[in-house]
């Protein structure tokens, strides 16, 4: 999700390309692709392997699967002991974590730069030898059913959001959570874990990036001596998932809970995703987002019912576009006190309809347009991002150049760009709306309030 930005950024639309620091690409024999990003400012280095398998991609009835794995990572090798791989890179004055979408799972550690040797050691030992004991399992299968229950079963938001994302993908498993359904995450066993990391967790389905203090003849070097010799699998096949459907009407769901303080209405559109080589459409939409609802004070949302209308306190949009398959545009809004959730729900769909009638001030757009892109450009001030842009682009098939050429899109995105994508996506009959409400009869004392702010469906989980 595209984050706000702050007060407006004075900056031309000069600004230069997004891939100044030299990037290097190659391919070691056993399939591993490996990317070298050159940042010589800091002796600091980062590391990343991203394997192309995440939640989306889990065999049927066995969800939450990617993200057990993801944990069970960390159990140990013959090599490293039981829970200790996080340790020895805190003693090296490293940090180190892991991640799991729909469509990747990650995992990096950031260190000083002549310790690289050791992590990378340590990531390509796991990578093929993990030791798992059924203690490992029993045990971490807690540690994520108690996951679940404090980030989702405890907060009304998070459950909305879930059931919005099972009623906007029917059929196509990213409306699986990628935590995963409970009853299924209490069933996994030390069998599903290997089964899927034998599988799928090889050489021939990762990238390698490497990011900072580095050259790209020694990175390849050390690549080939500790991630060379190990074997690829033969089960890695191209992905084959299921399709949605037509959506031919708008899906509606009320989640009434006694912990929601602030009621909200929000909702969801089936949106195109990045496509690798055409990426017009989705730098269309990302500066949608940041018109509609970027901004909590100059946003067309915000203006339009924050302040003139007064008929909510919050409003927001954002665009998620980096995925395989079709991705999701939200909107969102909280009512002012008094103002009903229909009445904020009437008022979104009038500013909405206004401004695909009528289409961006031209103004705005130029604003808004050189902040998102100069978003991009000031990411590449953080060696950890850069790494995550490469990764996570690689992961979904994105080449160098789309990577490369994103602030490009970005910049040459125009008023009729932007209504054909407004057009095309704002279209209730793909829309997915919640409302997320009190009973009508609340408990006189209710359990502690769920927060105001809408929570968007995390892209990631860690």
């Amino acid at each position: 999700m595209l984050g706000r930005l702050g007060a407006a950024v004075l900056l031309t639309l000069t600004l230069p390309a997004f891939a100044e620091e030299p990037v290097t690409t190659f391919t070691l024999d056993n399939g591993l692709n490996v990317v070298v990003i050159e940042d010589h400012r800091a002796p600091v280095v980062v590391q990343m392997i991203w394997y192309r398998v995440g939640a989306a991609d889990e065999p049927r009835g066995h969800s939450g699967i990617a993200h057990f794995l993801e944990h069970l990572m960390f159990k140990g090798t013959e090599k490293v002991a039981p829970n200790a791989f996080s340790g020895i890179v805190e003693a090296q004055g490293g940090d180190d974590n892991a991640f799991t979408s729909w469509d990747y799972t990650a995992y990096f550690q950031r260190i000083a730069a002549d310790r690289l040797d050791l992590v990378m050691e340590m990531e390509a030992d796991r990578m093929r030898n993990l030791r798992l004991t059924e203690d490992d399992v029993t045990t971490e299968r807690q540690v994520i059913l108690e996951e679940r229950a404090q980030r989702t079963d405890s907060d009304p938001g998070a459950l909305l959001m879930e059931q919005m994302r099972a009623a906007q993908f029917l059929n196509h498993p990213y409306g699986i959570p990628i935590i995963g359904w409970r009853h299924e995450m209490e069933q996994l066993d030390r069998e599903d874990a290997l089964d899927y990391y034998q599988r799928f967790y090889a050489p021939n389905n990762a990238t390698l990036v490497i990011a900072g203090d580095v050259e790209p003849k020694a990175v390849r070097a050390l690549a080939e001596q500790h991630y060379g010799p190990l074997k690829p699998s033969d089960a890695i096949v191209p992905r084959d998932r299921a399709q949605e459907p037509p959506q031919l009407a708008e899906r509606r769901l009320t989640l009434a809970d006694e912990r929601v303080s602030d009621p909200y209405v929000f909702r969801t559109y089936i949106a195109p995703e990045r496509d690798p080589g055409d990426q017009a459409e989705a730098a269309a939409l990302t500066v949608l987002a940041e018109l509609l609802g970027g901004n909590g004070q100059t946003s067309v949302l915000a203006r339009a019912l924050q302040f003139d209308a007064q008929v909510a306190v919050y409003t927001s949009a954002f665009y998620s576009g980096t995925s395989i398959d079709d991705a999701t545009f939200g909107v969102a809004v909280v009512p002012a006190p008094g103002v009903s959730l229909e009445k904020a729900e009437a008022e979104l769909d009038r500013v909405l309809a206004e401004f695909v009638e009528n289409g961006p001030d031209p103004a705005a757009l130029e604003r808004i347009r050189t902040q998102v892109r100069a978003g991009e450009i000031y990411a590449r001030d953080d060696v950890e991002a850069l790494a995550r842009r490469y990764g996570e682009g690689f992961s979904i098939g994105l080449t160098l150049a789309d990577i490369e050429g994103w602030d490009e899109a970005l910049s040459e995105v125009t008023e009729a760009d932007i209504l054909t994508a407004a057009r095309k996506v704002l279209d209730r009959r793909n829309a997915v709306t919640g409302w997320l409400t009190q009973p009508e009869t609340a408990p006189v004392e209710a359990t502690p309030a769920a927060a105001a702010t809408p929570v968007v469906a995390p892209e990631i989980q860690e």
